[in-house]
Parts: C-alpha cells; structure tokens; sequence
C-alpha cells in the first residue's frame, strides 16, 4: 500500500521510548523525515542515530519538556527552519500518576491538565498554521482508550485525556477546509514501560503478583491479549497517511476490544 509519506515531515513528540518511539519507527519505514523530541537529550539522540541507520532517512532531535509553551514554540520553529515543511504531528506525553480522586491533589490535577491536554494545544498552535499554508497535513493526538471507557485507579487521566476528542473535533471542523485532517489514536493496554508502572501499582494496591494485572488486562480484551507497541504505530502511519484521505475529527480505538460500548 503507497502512503504517500516518503519524502513528507513529521513531528513525532515523547518519541524516545514507548508509542512515540515506535511511531517514529513506523513513518520512518515509509521514508518520512522526522523531527524528533524528548525530556532526555540522550535518549532522544540514541533513538535519532539508530533510525537514520535503519531507514536512512532525515532526523533532526532535540531535547524538549512538552508542558513548557516556549520550548514547544522553539522546538517547531527549528524543525520548519530545519526541513522547510511541516506535514504530520503526532502529539504525544506521558501519563499522570495512577491513583483514586482522594489522593490527588491540586497540583497534581493542575500538572495533569498541562501534561494530557494543554501539551496537544502547545503543538496545534505552532503547527497547524504551517500545515494552513501548505493547504495539507494531518494533526495526530495520542491519548488513550480512557477517552472511552474510564480506568480504575486512573482518574487524573481519565478526566483530563476525556477533553482530547472535543480538541479533535474542533480542530477537525476549523481546519478541514484547509486540506488538514485532525484525529485521536487511543491506546488500550499496550506493552510499554507506562504499562509496567501501572502493573506495579495495581499489584501493590490489590495484593496479587505482577504478572496477574497483564493477566486480568488481557482476560477483558477480545482479542485476550495485549498489544504491541508497532500495532499501535501501524494505526498512526494509517492515519497520517494519504489513504485516509477522508478521515477526520475521530477518536480510533486501537485497544483489542477492550472497550465495552456500542458507540
């Protein structure tokens, strides 16, 4: 299948380990040129060195704290310097912590809103008016299967990440008619180390082994299994690609069935 993404540029966010990573991965296999970022200089350089080995296309990495405005308005500004275009951006950050409401507190909620939600408008701003010009590009989010289905023990993330579709939505109606497609890709439970800190939490919490919450997350997918981070990848590169030419402002579940819902 040709997706029209060779030779195209993407911002990749929290792209050194985990989704980001093998989101990268992934659109580099297509020969796209990426612009790459991380809170660790080193990872994030390590990452950069070993995809311009594999798939011998143009990497450009910078060490950059997404919940920080300037440093995103920076960061965008330098790769458009750098590549003169900007065509896909995957948006993308770690999690809050996982805990019930009456343990959080207000800083946490307050760092959470910055972190899951306010991260995605950082990279709308500098980006979308990049893609206005070129009259094409593809916004992508990554939030999780929570948007959906609220998390047990996860209420930060949760309630913040539930406000990424409305973003989507919006951005999707505002932007379409310049040739700009907006979507949410969620994740359900993949293999990640975010999914090994919530495995650890989980077995303190409930008094049972490590290995019994992948158990139990993989009992209540369809698919009685959990994914791959390269599953997840495959759905973005799809995504931000020119085959889903007429897809917009949508919230895609890529959690094995893990959600339990008609709609």
């Amino acid at each position: 299948m040709n997706t029209g993404l060779r030779d195209r540029v993407a911002i990749v966010a929290a792209s050194s380990a985990g989704l980001g990573k093998a989101v990268a991965e992934g659109l580099a296999a297509e020969g796209a040129h990426l612009a790459l970022c991380s809170r660790n200089p080193e990872r994030i350089e390590a990452v950069a060195a070993a995809i311009r080995q594999r798939h011998g296309v143009r990497v450009w990495a910078r060490a950059l704290d997404v919940t920080d405005p300037a440093a995103v308005a920076s960061f965008v500004a330098g790769a458009a310097a750098e590549f003169g275009r900007l065509d896909v951006c995957v948006t993308n950050a770690g999690g809050p912590p996982a805990k019930p409401f009456a343990a959080t507190t207000l800083e946490e909620w307050q760092a959470a809103v910055n972190l899951n939600l306010l991260s995605h408008v950082y990279f709308a701003k500098q980006v979308l008016p990049h893609m206005q010009r070129a009259g094409w590009g593809r916004f992508l989010t990554i939030s999780s299967v929570a948007v959906k289905q609220p998390i047990d023990g996860l209420v930060l993330s949760n309630t913040v990440r539930g406000a990424v579709p409305g973003l989507v939505r919006t951005l999707a109606n505002e932007y379409g008619p310049y040739g700009i497609l907006v979507n949410n890709v969620c994740p359900g439970y993949t293999l990640t180390d975010r999914l090994n800190e919530l495995a650890k939490v989980k077995a303190l919490a409930e008094g049972v082994p490590h290995e019994a919450a992948y158990d139990n997350w993989s009992r209540n997918t369809a698919l009685r299994r959990l994914a791959t981070p390269q599953e997840f990848a495959d759905a973005v590169v799809f995504l931000a690609s020119e085959r889903a030419s007429y897809i917009t402002g949508q919230s895609l579940l890529v959690d094995g069935g893990f959600y339990k819902g008609a709609l």
